[in-house]
């Protein structure tokens, strides 16, 4: 069973997870637009293709599936996650298992406001979110909100055009700048679908805020949830990390796996404060807060692997040991040839 990985990127220590995790005839392949993406250099084999918004894009992944006897495709990236779930049939027709939730899961997550709807009809909290400039403004004036204040897109991932005001004169400017800027950029497809609410005006949440693994198995059945205190972030990601063991946290994420019945791995921001938990955002997909758990003693890939295989699952690969701090740090990766036969 040989593994892929879309929109590889920087995630080298995932392919390194998956290649202890295979068998020794088993190969990890990395695909991504950049043939200078790192991941393409420590995986088994790498291939170049479009962008993910590119029309031939499915069909070349397709062939390298197929080609390479792909068994499990985990995609990283969650602009590519509604194709996937839409073409599912596709992969599955030719041996490949996507590691993509249904497409109504995937609407959830990727639709931050649809996200808010889900959380409060399953008694989750989430911030105080307006998805018109006029109710927001109503709000300010009538002290139901107040600065300072976030805006994004509705449609959006990896923090694009995230802003933070502090005062009415910011919202104003920041805001006809985030509309200016979505429709330049690849969300703004996602955006058009309803234009004129296609931004998110929030309140800042206060308190300290936690990165959730919550985990499901390719039923969509509850699993575990593995906790992590974000002590800093560096570009939109969480750089340094203590793991944690709190019943609060864990009940949260249990409640979401049960309710979504997402597939694989959900990467969830959540906000603690004395009195409440408070969701942000959830991403059906790896995160790039799961190396925090793997540190810790988890082994998603492993487990991941088993399912597939039809295989057990050791209870030891779903927990983490609390009260592990671990941190990001870079490192070089060289590049040698890269073959013609490898570019698509």
């Amino acid at each position: 069973m040989n593994i892929l990985f879309t929109c590889a990127g920087r995630r080298n220590y995932l392919i390194q997870y998956f290649k202890v995790a295979l068998k020794s005839d088993e190969k990890v392949i990395a695909v991504d637009s950049s043939r200078f993406a790192p991941a393409l250099q420590e995986a088994d084999q790498g291939f170049l293709v479009p962008l993910v918004d590119d029309p031939n894009y499915l069909n070349i992944l397709l062939e390298i599936c197929r080609d390479n006897r792909v068994g499990f495709l985990i995609p990283l990236n969650d602009l590519e996650l509604p194709l996937l779930a839409q073409h599912h049939k596709k992969f599955t027709a030719i041996g490949t298992i996507p590691l993509v939730s249904s497409q109504d899961v995937i609407d959830i997550c990727f639709d931050k406001w649809r996200t808010i709807q889900f959380c409060t009809n399953h008694g989750l909290r989430t911030p105080a979110t307006y998805l018109d400039l006029v109710d927001a403004k109503i709000a300010i004036k009538n002290d139901e909100l107040s600065f300072p204040l976030v805006l994004k897109p509705r449609w959006g991932s990896a923090s694009i055009s995230i802003e933070y005001v502090y005062d009415d004169d910011e919202l104003e400017t920041a805001y006809k700048l985030v509309k200016k800027r979505i429709f330049r950029m690849i969300i703004g497809g996602a955006s058009a679908a309803d234009a004129k609410h296609a931004i998110l005006i929030q309140e800042k949440l206060q308190g300290q805020e936690y990165g959730l693994d919550v985990v499901n198995d390719l039923n969509g059945n509850y699993q575990a949830v593995f906790a992590k205190l974000k002590i800093a972030m560096r570009a939109g990601e969480t750089d340094k990390a203590e793991t944690v063991d709190d019943p609060a946290l864990t009940d949260v994420g249990r409640r979401i796996g049960e309710n979504l019945k997402h597939i694989g791995n959900l990467d969830c921001d959540v906000f603690m404060s004395e009195s409440d938990i408070c969701i942000l955002e959830m991403n059906p997909r790896f995160g790039g807060g799961y190396p925090f758990s793997h540190y810790a003693g988890a082994n998603l890939p492993a487990a991941l692997t088993a399912w597939v295989r039809g295989e057990e699952v050791r209870e030891s690969w779903l927990s983490v040991k609390p009260g592990v701090f671990s941190a990001k740090c870079d490192h070089l990766v060289g590049w040698g040839s890269f073959k013609k036969d490898q570019e698509n």
